[in-house]
């Protein structure tokens, strides 16, 4: 098992040839470790793997060991697992599809990727500055706009929209590549005129933006993006509730997806299946972790959205909990 078990004893063992006489009960005792990828510090995502991380580190008996760091996001998730430097990590439902099919940035299927289940809903939300001029979509022609770092799902997601536009960088004046973290000051301090983020809601981030200048959340609803939902199941049309942020008391109609917890075909069972029974079994307080949580539903969350196969290790524990055949 790739980048999961290790232990001094199973090094010391290895070293001096006492592997073969360990017991069944000694590597029973063996911790595993575990990484998973999430995205940047001030983004659902990061609260996702922490919060599976401490879950899964209050289990007693399974000799698991979880972190979660911050990382780039979606498809730097997908690669952190193909190079064995992650054991699950939080992606986009798009990304999820693009990188199992080897389709959008992806050009090989990863066939060994494997979905664990979906999180919360995540529209791309698009916030621009008030004094910007920018009202719609198409208003993002010759301003500085924030597209996202490279690997980031609102990168991924906002390139399919300038694709569908027919849009390049050179559309903006301005396409910066700034992290999540960075983005809302730059708003604030007048370096970009809009940002887009796929997130849940509500979200730290914007809420900076919002409370350190004026800013408008900017809809979403035109010809392009209903084909792009009508195009790609791991679309549909979302709404942001109106009053999450200062200066923004209506619902602003827009796109989305949702994140999905992964891992790949290297992990083992028995990890996977204690890190979803750490979850499930902890239901409500996981729940409580962050707002974007508090509508989640078990069965829904392992069956829908989820463009991989079921790793065997989850698989196995919703059989026995009756939500899957």
């Amino acid at each position: 098992m790739k980048r999961h078990a290790f232990s001094a004893a199973a090094f010391s063992g290895a070293l001096l040839g006492a592997a073969m006489f360990a017991s069944p009960a000694m590597a029973q005792e063996e911790e595993q470790y575990i990484t998973i990828g999430t995205g940047g510090q001030t983004g659902v995502y990061y609260v996702v793997g922490q919060s599976v991380c401490r879950l899964v580190n209050r289990l007693e008996d399974a000799n698991i060991k979880c972190n979660a760091p911050s990382t780039g996001g979606s498809v730097a998730n997908i690669n952190g697992l193909k190079s064995d430097e992650l054991g699950m990590g939080v992606v986009q439902s798009d990304v999820q599809y693009q990188a199992y099919n080897g389709t959008g940035t992806f050009e090989e299927p990863y066939k060994e990727l494997r979905a664990v289940f979906k999180v919360h809903g995540e529209p791309l939300t698009m916030l621009a500055r008030a004094d910007s001029g920018i009202e719609t979509l198409d208003d993002l022609k010759g301003k500085r706009v924030n597209i996202g770092n490279p690997g980031s799902g609102q990168r991924n997601t906002f390139e399919v929209v300038m694709d569908a536009k027919g849009w390049t960088q050179d559309t903006f004046a301005l396409a910066s590549q700034l992290g999540a973290a960075e983005q809302a000051s730059a708003l604030a301090d007048n370096n970009i005129d809009a940002m887009v983020y796929v997130v849940g809601h509500p979200n730290g981030s914007i809420q900076e933006a919002t409370t350190t200048v004026d800013a408008n959340l900017i809809p979403l609803d035109g010809e392009v993006i209903q084909g792009l939902v009508e195009e790609y199941p791991y679309y549909s049309m979302s709404t942001i509730p109106g009053g999450l942020y200062k200066g923004n008391p209506d619902d602003v109609t827009t796109f989305g997806v949702s994140a999905t917890f992964v891992t790949d075909t290297d992990t083992s069972n028995e990890v996977v299946y204690q890190t979803v029974k750490a979850v499930f079994e902890n239901f409500d307080r996981f729940k409580q972790l962050h707002p974007a949580f508090s509508d989640l539903e078990p069965k829904t969350m392992v069956t829908q959205g989820l463009s991989a196969p079921l790793h065997e290790g989850a698989a196995r524990y919703y059989r026995e909990q009756g939500w899957i055949e």
